[in-house]
């Protein structure tokens, strides 16, 4: 399986993007946080079913640009335009698009703001609104998750131990009620942490300029979308993902059970099936 990790510069910034699979098969942007936040078995997956999976890390995360904790030198709308940079760098004129969490912002923007771009939108564990208040109809963050955050002492994060057991306890309040493996949530910490230029950057996406609300928006979103959400996630409650699926023309919701915030292993066929289906239908468009 072809892959060519590479750190280049994309809107101005440093970008590290990662390539996986055969270069003549559709192509499948993947936007979360890091690019570790899509799990390599997922991506192994996807790239079996013949997709060419594109994956970086967003600004402030694993090996690309970071900036001074909570004071980000980039826009919600600059994160929008380093998505489809990432596309001009591969080479890639339209791609299928899938967001996670707060992944999920900036492929709808993509979507709205770049429709030429996107063949197809995938919405894992998001919502229409960024941080801050939510709408009167949406449900608040759970109430116990929000207390363990604001109560949770941030770590040392040059200490790699310590900031590795800080996203594991992280790791454990967004997966909700259901089972939790903690082995396999500290390998994943434990990558992220090796892998990153400034991990305490992280959360500075919580400090950007959002931009204007777009929920309103939702139906002018052309490209055929698939919403999944995880039934027992606490961070974006389940109504989140049913109204991203109902203001979104056609869209099309899909539940998946035992599953908080996150990607778990358990969950990871499921999620792969559906991204597979969702995208065999259109055709890739490469540049020249």
């Amino acid at each position: 399986m072809p892959v060519d990790e590479s750190v280049i510069v994309v809107n101005g910034a440093a970008c590290c993007v990662r390539v996986e699979g055969d270069a003549d098969d559709p192509a499948l942007l993947l936007i979360g946080s890091s690019l570790l936040s899509w799990p390599d078995e997922l991506c192994a997956r996807l790239v079996a079913g013949g997709r060419r999976v594109i994956r970086y890390d967003v600004r402030d995360t694993g090996r690309s640009q970071t900036y001074r904790p909570g004071r980000p030198g980039y826009s919600l709308a600059d994160l929008v335009e380093d998505a489809a940079g990432v596309l001009d760098a591969t080479g890639t004129g339209r791609a299928h698009v899938a967001g996670w969490s707060s992944g999920g912002w900036i492929a709808q923007l993509l979507a709205l703001g770049h429709p030429e771009r996107v063949a197809t939108l995938t919405l894992v564990g998001s919502r229409v609104n960024t941080p801050g208040p939510v709408d009167p109809d949406l449900p608040e963050h759970d109430a116990a998750l929000m207390q363990v955050i604001r109560t949770t002492p941030q770590p040392d994060w040059s200490d790699e131990r310590a900031a590795a057991e800080h996203l594991v306890l992280m790791a454990r309040t967004f997966a909700g009620p259901g089972a939790f493996d903690e082995a396999a949530a500290r390998a994943h910490a434990e990558a992220e942490v090796a892998r990153s230029t400034d991990i305490g950057c992280a959360y500075n996406i919580a400090f950007a300029d959002h931009g204007p609300r777009w929920r309103e928006r939702l139906g002018e979103i052309t490209a055929p979308t698939l919403v999944l959400h995880g039934e027992d996630d606490p961070f974006f409650p389940v109504g989140n993902g049913e109204a991203l699926a109902a203001e979104i023309p056609g869209a099309r919701l899909v539940w998946l059970a035992g599953t908080g915030h996150g990607l778990p292993a358990h969950v990871l066929p499921v999620v792969a099936a559906e991204l597979l289906a969702h995208t065999g239908a259109q055709v890739n468009q490469r540049l020249p």
